[in-house]
């Protein structure tokens, strides 16, 4: 998985900037605790942390590429991921004539850019964020898999550019600083409408998924080289359900290979236990097993369980109900509500911008626990996005929002901005612009109309906004604790093919994510197969609740908290007082958790506003 970083400058001779570089690397240390290394040439420098998952005992990066008569260096890597197709590629590329010293995906990155050159990224089936030098050519490239599973930032300055895994790796270098302007804050105050490329810091920039940039002396050009195009589908049911299996059943078998201890993360929801099922089965198939898995759950949620808005039941009888029929060796997390808040700045210096409060902090507990036990963890991110799992898609397709779905049911967004910043910033407004954006990019259909049109729109939405929030959350809390999660239904190539199946045949059976249930349901139980999306659980105990009022009302009457500038304090004061902040859905998640992660983060990182 690991963390990578570097420092492009086309005036300043990096050999001697070492110590930067390494302090960069240093603060991706979690994402890769096996290893670190530096190297550098006169206009470029790169960094990497290693967390060793395949050819433990090789590997070490940044790794380069000899050849020719005198050996000379042709190209160097700082890689972050897996190419989960590597195997099929290290073969077709040894009859090309490549020969390999280890057994690693990096390596055959690094001949694939020999062999294809700037397409070789068109070969790799993985998640991934790489950045590549090619000596000769005096040419950086900034590579990200098609769906945007690994992050990686970069800013440019006036003689070069700077780039990370992480926003953090940036600010050491000393090149960016932490500036937020008025598109910034509305990343902060909303979920999941972030435009693809931005990155909240006022001049930093994400590389998008499916996209590759070179940097050269002549400037720097971004290339899409992946997105969903638009085409009749024109397989019948049988035959979608059966590619279906086909595609997924593929993924899975790709990555449940590793070098390392690996397991599955699973809640009783058909997505987990689609993925657990595939993967018992696969390493039944070779012989080893069984599966190792792991759940989440909170201390007392018998007891105080009530179904809302996303979460219908409890995961643990599904979970037990998994387990008895697949015969995994499984293990129940179970978080203490009080945990949430204490471990919410925890979260937060992995985010390096304010999160979703207990629904963070809750996933980086459970993945703290399972990497005292395994290095690789299957997750099934992907497919509610993929199949239409969230109950905004139905609600869709009855009455139309004309917004991005999650969020159309709030009211008033600016209620929580204060006197001062409410001049600056419509949230409103801002979204609506954003929304407008998004649709302009929807890669239509000739002739669709209706409900097809609108759901064409949705899944759209989906898959460019609200999915790659899902995945930064995944990302950061699990490379926090550096275990890697692998998410077999992010694979592009079934989101290809799954992306032009009609809503009805997505809804299989009038039910949700019918289609992967028809998939997958000789595997499982009858009750689990059925069951109806339940999403991750959240804190409601009595304890969190009480400690998040408390802390608010702290920060409301402290007269040096920055958040207290841009929030208005009588509506965080009501929301204290009639528990407003905390209704089970998702739009919007507990914003008073947020605002207190906002105080921090405006402490910790010192933001400077720019309005």
């Amino acid at each position: 998985m690991c963390g990578i970083t570097g420092w492009l400058d086309w005036e300043r001779d990096l050999t001697a900037e070492v110590a930067v570089l390494s302090r960069m690397t240093q603060t991706l240390a979690p994402r890769g605790p096996d290893d670190a290394g530096v190297w550098t040439a006169p206009r470029i420098g790169l960094g990497h942390r290693r967390l060793a998952v395949i050819d433990v005992d090789h590997g070490q990066q940044p790794m380069s590429l000899r050849g020719g008569d005198d050996d000379r260096e042709l190209a160097v890597v700082s890689f972050s991921g897996e190419i989960h197709n590597f195997r099929e590629l290290r073969a077709d590329l040894a009859t090309r004539g490549h020969r390999f010293r280890t057994n690693t995906d990096t390596e055959v990155l690094l001949a694939a850019h020999r062999q294809w050159g700037e397409d070789a990224v068109t070969h790799f089936a993985g998640m991934f964020a790489y950045a590549l030098w090619d000596v000769a050519a005096r040419t950086l490239w900034l590579v990200r898999d098609p769906l945007g599973v690994k992050p990686l930032y970069y800013a440019e300055h006036a003689t070069g550019v700077v780039f990370g895994s992480e926003p953090k790796a940036l600010f050491a270098s000393g090149k960016v600083a932490a500036e937020v302007d008025v598109e910034g804050l509305v990343d902060v105050f909303t979920v999941a409408a972030k435009r693809p490329g931005d990155a909240v810091f006022r001049t930093m920039r994400e590389v998008e998924p499916g996209h590759v940039i070179r940097f050269d002396r002549a400037g720097h050009h971004d290339r899409c080289y992946w997105q969903v195009r638009s085409a009749p589908h024109e397989d019948d049911v049988p035959t979608t359900v059966a590619r279906v299996r086909e595609l997924l059943g593929h993924a899975v078998g790709e990555q449940i290979l590793a070098d390392v201890p690996l397991g599955s993360l699973l809640s009783g929801g058909i997505d987990s236990s689609a993925i657990t099922a595939l993967g018992a089965g696969a390493l039944a198939d070779a012989g080893l097993g069984p599966l190792a898995t792991y759940s989440v759950d909170f201390a007392d949620s018998e007891e105080e369980f009530t179904a809302d808005a996303l979460h219908d039941s409890r995961d643990a009888p599904f979970v037990k109900a998994v387990v008895g029929h697949l015969g995994t060796a499984h293990t129940e997390v179970l978080v203490e509500p009080t945990a949430l808040l204490q471990e919410s700045r925890t979260t937060l210096r992995a985010r390096d911008i304010p999160g979703v409060g207990d629904l963070d902090v809750s996933l980086y507990l459970l993945f703290r626990e399972v990497r005292r036990h395994l290095t690789v963890a299957l997750s099934g991110e992907g497919a509610d996005d993929a199949f239409g799992g969230y109950p905004w898609f139905l609600s869709e397709t009855r009455q139309p929002t004309d917004s991005f779905p999650w969020s159309a049911g709030v009211r008033d967004r600016n209620a929580v901005l204060s006197a001062q910043l409410k001049p600056h910033l419509d949230l409103h407004a801002r979204l609506d612009d954003r929304y407008r954006e998004a649709l302009s990019e929807v890669p239509r259909l000739d002739g669709e109309t209706g409900t097809d049109r609108r759901m064409r729109e949705v899944y759209y939405l989906q898959l460019t906004r609200f999915l790659p929030f899902l995945l930064d959350r995944k990302d950061r809390m699990s490379m926090a604790n550096g275990l890697e999660v692998r998410v077999p239904f992010c694979d592009h190539r079934l989101f290809d093919y799954v992306w032009n199946v009609p809503w009805q045949v997505k809804r299989l059976g009038d039910q949700e994510k019918g289609l992967l249930r028809a998939a997958v349901e000789d595997l499982l139980p009858h009750e689990v197969v059925h069951r109806p999306k339940s999403g991750f659980p959240v804190g409601k105990g009595d304890a969190y609740l009480q400690s998040v009022r408390e802390a608010v009302s702290a920060m409301v009457a402290d007269p040096a908290s920055p958040a207290m500038e841009l929030l208005d304090a009588g509506t965080l004061r009501a929301m204290v007082d009639n528990k407003d902040w905390f209704n089970g859905a998702f739009t919007p998640p507990p914003v008073l958790p947020r605002a207190l992660q906002l105080d921090a983060w405006l402490r910790d990182y010192q933001v400077r506003l720019v309005l």
